[in-house]
């Protein structure tokens, strides 16, 4: 019965006999005590509507081997819980099924219990989704040592929140993390914080992971895999397809790419932020989320012009929007956008979660390499010049939504706050 399994640098099972492990976290989920990455608490107690069931029997589920990696779990992990129930030493030769069940069931019938992860975790570009970010993370119990943002009052401000220091030099977060995450905005910035001359990322970098949640291109991606190897650290492909309500509640969609063995060994963290990874998905190596992102948005976004065409051609037909909306979303016209856009088209509520201005980078990325691979993509082109258009207007600011803004007689930006 296989109940623990290590995540750690080597991604392989705790021996018998191994050295206590660090470098684990522990996290609560519906009030049960259970290891990051595995199902520890099975082993212990059962949590039925509040209710906790009678220990099972250790001695019928579990092989002695199991019990020992359990005593090296329970040795490795008090430093890291905090200091409201004290755990008991426990000696890996001394340990028996009863100990198993006597030490780690009280701690499982507190639901209240703050644990505190192991990794330390830095974050470049703090603006909301990465602020969001750094919060949600923070909740699960992970310390948030480092902050950066080229903007140093948003740096400040986070900083002062999560109790982490706000950085001034790039090589600062990486000396204080073991896991540093970047949400920065485009590819000119993602290569400056790792290969700027005076200060980045890769400076004492050797055995940190990176992961990279902006957009960028492919390509960029793939050179600061290289960047990051030749400095003996790590990088993974973080792609994002949601936005700050999600990055605050942990339900990111998250698309992974790089080396499938650093994807395992930050997936603990990365889960945290999908939904207990039920909204995370490994792509491929190096640049294969990244393709994968823009064709997402480059899909997005040509739905969302799309939607911007029919409701206004609706409106100069004197229809009633409301009801054609309805009327979409049973039909062949019904689309995501729909959902997160319509209202928004109709009311001219461009309140910001995903831009204009990033809507235009991301749907050039994936003209980009349409244009590569030699496909014709005239959809896609004509959505990018839609929303380079509106960034040129002074209106890039607004949430994607706002291309009805081009679309909808007598509008044009007329009357909104740019």
């Amino acid at each position: 019965m296989e109940l623990l399994r290590r995540r750690g640098s080597t991604g392989g099972r705790v021996k018998r006999g191994a050295p206590p492990l660090h470098g684990f976290g522990w996290n609560v989920t519906k009030g049960v005590l259970c290891e990051s990455t595995s199902r520890i608490v099975d082993a212990v107690s059962r949590r039925d509507g509040g209710a906790t069931r009678a220990p099972l029997r250790l001695t019928a589920e579990l092989p002695a081997e199991t019990v020992a990696r359990c005593a090296h779990l329970l040795a490795s992990t008090q430093k890291n819980l905090a200091p409201q129930t004290p755990l008991p030493t426990v000696r890996p030769t001394q340990i028996g099924p009863e100990t198993v069940v006597a030490t780690l069931r009280p701690l499982a019938t507190k639901p209240n219990r703050k644990i505190i992860m192991a990794e330390k975790i830095g974050f470049v570009g703090v603006g909301r989704m990465g602020a969001n970010m750094a919060r949600r993370l923070k909740d699960v119990g992970y310390t948030i040592t480092a902050v950066y943002d080229a903007r140093p009052e948003s740096a400040a401000e986070i900083a002062t929140e999560l109790g982490a220091e706000a950085c001034d030099k790039l090589a600062r977060v990486t000396e204080l993390s073991d896991v540093i995450i970047t949400v920065v905005t485009d590819d000119k910035a993602m290569m400056k914080i790792f290969a700027d001359k005076k200060d980045n990322l890769l400076k004492g970098a050797a055995g940190r992971v990176f992961v990279n949640c902006a957009t960028v291109s492919p390509k960029t991606h793939v050179d600061v895999e290289k960047l990051c190897k030749k400095a003996q650290a790590a990088s993974l492909e973080g792609c994002m397809a949601s936005s700050i309500n999600q990055a605050r509640q942990g339900t990111l969609y998250l698309m992974c790419g790089g080396d499938e063995a650093v994807y395992e060994k930050v997936k603990p963290v990365l889960t945290k932020l999908s939904d207990d990874g039920k909204l995370m998905r490994y792509i491929g190596g190096a640049g294969k989320a990244a393709q994968v992102k823009a064709l997402v948005n480059m899909v997005m976004n040509i739905n969302t012009a799309g939607l911007a065409e029919g409701l206004a051609l609706g409106a100069a037909l004197g229809l009633d929007l409301k009801a054609l909306m309805e009327v979409f979303s049973q039909t062949g016209a019904n689309s995501r956008v729909l959902v997160t856009d319509g209202e928004d088209m109709v009311n001219r509520d461009h309140a910001c979660f995903f831009s204009a201005a990033h809507a235009a980078k991301d749907s050039g990325i994936a003209l980009d390499l349409a244009k590569l691979k030699k496909i014709n993509a005239p959809l896609a082109a004509a959505t990018f010049k839609q929303y380079t258009k509106l960034t040129k207007m002074g209106l890039g600011g607004l949430d994607k939504s706002g291309i009805a803004e081009l679309t909808f007689k007598g509008r044009a930006g007329k009357g909104l706050k740019k």
